[in-house]
């Protein structure tokens, strides 16, 4: 490595996002701290998104361009985005996305008070209507805390992982020769890449600071987000991240009863998700397929020992949900399932704030 590396690798994985890449890439390129360089990772995309990446690296010597021939997905840009870095930390932000002028500095200012593995920042959650217009916004912001202890670390975890900060890439920068030493890269798996790269990254991790700062913009889009995308292994994926989160707290020596509870009320919520997704007609499940569902998930070991203890924080709905599934009714619970089905399908914007519990 050059001892003229930057400060930060920013990399960014665009696949169709023609629409959103040039905003994106100003806001790096606003940036009040200059010592950055911008990789953007061209996942073979149908559209324009390759042309227009190249015309905005002519824009700025600090932005390069990497294609790859066919898409790889969001995984395997990610790691082409590593193997490609230079830089002494390296974020991984959505090329959708914006961010606020000062977001490098503030995090290059943190890193002189303590050069830590990890930088983790809060993030403003901004909904559009299926027209593009702006709905609302929900800050999710960490408190201000420098970790030097990994009990200390390890013990506070499981608190970002129920305020919906632990599981991003794209509010965190990370140690990139840290990656590097220990041969970190993204697996090849949809929805829980990022949690699952954070859970292997953080397990040995002995500094990180976070920062009580929302620069991130975080769009969360009705159309393609929120109404149309149906995944047929999205519960066995969850309970994978359920399950890798519980072996990590064991790992520390941390699954407490507390801890616990905290990941029986995760678990529970994707638990609901799953009975919705199940009404959903791509699916192919009939009442009766749904109800095996439940069973299933009923005499699961993992289920048996979380749910009992689940706690919700402050979601009502979520809280109702867990007395649900606690009944063990297969007929209630998919009752349930369908009622929330119906509320995402009709109102999709009343759905997402009251899945966050707004």
């Amino acid at each position: 490595m050059s001892e003229t590396r930057p400060l930060f690798t920013v990399v960014m994985p665009a696949y169709g996002v023609e629409k959103y890449l040039t905003k994106a890439v100003e806001s790096i390129k606003s940036q009040t701290f200059s010592d950055w360089e911008l990789i953007i990772v061209e996942d073979g995309s149908p559209d324009k998104t390759g042309e227009l990446a190249e015309k905005l690296k002519e824009t700025d010597a600090r932005i390069k361009v990497v294609h790859h021939e066919k898409n790889k997905g969001l995984s395997e840009a990610r790691n082409t985005g590593i193997e490609h870095a230079s830089g002494r930390y390296i974020w991984f932000m959505d090329p959708d996305d914006t961010v606020d002028h000062n977001l490098l500095e503030q995090v290059a200012g943190s890193l002189e008070k303590n050069r830590a593995r990890l930088v983790v920042f809060g993030h403003l959650e901004e909904y559009y209507n299926e027209d593009g217009s702006f709905a609302y916004a929900h800050t999710i912001r960490p408190e201000e805390r420098y970790f030097t202890d990994t009990d200390e670390i390890h013990n506070y975890m499981i608190r970002l992982e129920q305020e919906t900060i632990y599981g991003y890439a794209w509010n965190k920068m990370y140690d990139l020769d840290y990656i590097r030493e220990n041969e970190f890269r993204y697996e090849t798996v949809r929805l829980i890449e990022d949690i699952v790269f954070n859970i292997n990254y953080c397990n040995d991790i002995d500094s990180m600071n976070l920062l009580s700062i929302t620069p991130y913009h975080y769009a969360k889009r009705m159309t393609g987000s929120l109404t149309t995308k149906f995944v047929p292994d999205y519960y066995p994926l969850h309970r994978r991240r359920i399950e890798m989160l519980l072996n990590q707290q064991r790992y520390w020596k941390t699954d407490t009863p507390q801890h616990c509870a905290v990941l029986g009320g995760l678990y529970g919520r994707y638990i609901l998700s799953a009975l919705e997704r199940n009404c959903d007609r791509q699916s192919g499940m009939n009442s009766k397929d749904r109800r095996t569902f439940c069973k299933e998930v009923f005499r699961d070991p993992l289920f048996r020992q979380l749910l009992p203890m689940a706690e919700a924080k402050d979601s009502k709905a979520l809280k109702i949900a867990l007395k649900c599934l606690n009944t063990r009714s297969a007929v209630l619970c998919t009752v349930f399932g369908r009622a929330v089905h119906i509320v995402r399908t009709g109102m999709p914007m009343l759905y997402s704030k009251t899945k966050s519990g707004r």
